[in-house]
């Protein structure tokens, strides 16, 4: 089969940063499905891994990359129960795997999901690791639900982007939230509006925009772009006893004590954490994916697929860590094979 990957993390407008290369079809075992893929779509974590996990170093085999695909099952492990040859699937995948650039994939059947029917590859592909993360930001972190939630205030820090765009409407139609998000540019803050954000403030003056907005504090907020950059804002926004969650990690530490006062809750959120600890609840991500698909399906929710590449290709994959490293993409981005 092919695949693409990397001996050496370098710039993206490098000619080796990808590599098209020839290897086995791996054989699927125990609870392991293959998959054969039809799309993938490319997220931060590609090329933030691209970049950092071979660096000053030359691998022996190339890297592959790669966490969110469609496809079909082509053959199935002796433990599997949940899938069959010829299912379509989606899903997110394992960080401590070989990835989706590739034609084939072997994927544990605990965080795999029914594709949605209503969704071609492409609009399946962009969807499993923005929606698995925003859904547990919401629903296992905070725990929100919509009997003592509704019409609370919740604050995502772009929402533009992959996550924010799919955590706007898992706030809003599903948990009956007042959703607030920061967009700079015109296009971003109309797609924010069209994702269902009811208010949409400007990030680079946070707290004016939000109390001008009518909000003096907020009862949740998610971050998905800085923790560092926001941190004293957030602590200001947030409401006493309120909840804030963040996915993208600090270099730095953070002022956690800044929080006391107000006994605000703050959790870390991880999507990979069941399937790098193989946690005892690992399959709930199969019921997750499973219960997105319905939501698809009957038209809650809409994929945030924004821009799609046609073909497998070396120049392909550069061009989708091109437009993910510009810092100015919108929704998800695509490649159809």
């Amino acid at each position: 089969m092919k695949a693409i990957g990397f001996k050496t993390s370098l710039p993206i407008n490098e000619s080796e940063s990808f590599i098209a290369f020839e290897t086995p079809v791996p054989q699927p075992e125990g609870r392991d499905i293959l998959v054969k893929i039809n799309a993938i779509s490319v997220n931060p974590v590609d090329y933030k891994i691209r970049q950092n996990s071979a660096k000053d170093t030359v691998l022996d085999t190339p890297k592959v990359i790669g966490w969110d695909a469609a496809g079909t099952v082509e053959a199935i492990g002796e433990g599997v129960t949940f899938f069959k040859p010829g299912d379509e699937v989606y899903y997110a995948g394992d960080l401590t795997r070989s990835g989706s650039n590739a034609e084939y994939q072997l994927i544990d059947e605990r965080i795999v999901g029914v594709k949605p029917k209503t969704l071609n590859n492409a609009e399946a592909a962009a969807m499993p690791l923005t929606a698995l993360t925003a859904w547990e930001s919401l629903y296992d972190r905070i725990r929100i639900s919509e009997q003592k939630d509704k019409g609370k205030s919740i604050l995502i820090i772009g929402g533009a982007g992959g996550v924010g765009s799919i955590a706007i409407q898992l706030a809003k139609k599903i948990s009956g939230l007042k959703v607030i998000t920061t967009a700079s540019r015109p296009e971003t803050k109309e797609w924010c509006k069209a994702m269902g954000a009811d208010v949409v403030v400007d990030h680079k003056n946070l707290v004016e925009e939000v109390h001008a907005a009518g909000f003096k504090e907020v009862d949740f907020i998610l971050d998905f772009v800085d923790l560092n950059s926001y941190w004293d804002a957030l602590v200001e926004l947030i409401k006493p006893q309120g909840h804030i969650v963040s996915i993208t990690g600090s270099a730095t530490p953070i002022a956690l004590n800044k929080l006391k006062n107000k006994s605000v809750t703050f959790s870390w959120e991880l999507m990979y954490t069941r399937s790098m600890y193989q946690t005892d609840d690992m399959e709930q991500q199969h019921h997750i994916l499973n219960e997105l698909a319905e939501l698809f399906d009957n038209g809650t929710l809409k994929t945030t697929l924004n821009q799609t590449l046609k073909g497998f290709t070396v120049e392909n994959l550069k061009e989708a860590h091109q437009l993910l490293e510009s810092g100015k993409t919108i929704g998800k981005v695509v490649i159809d094979y």
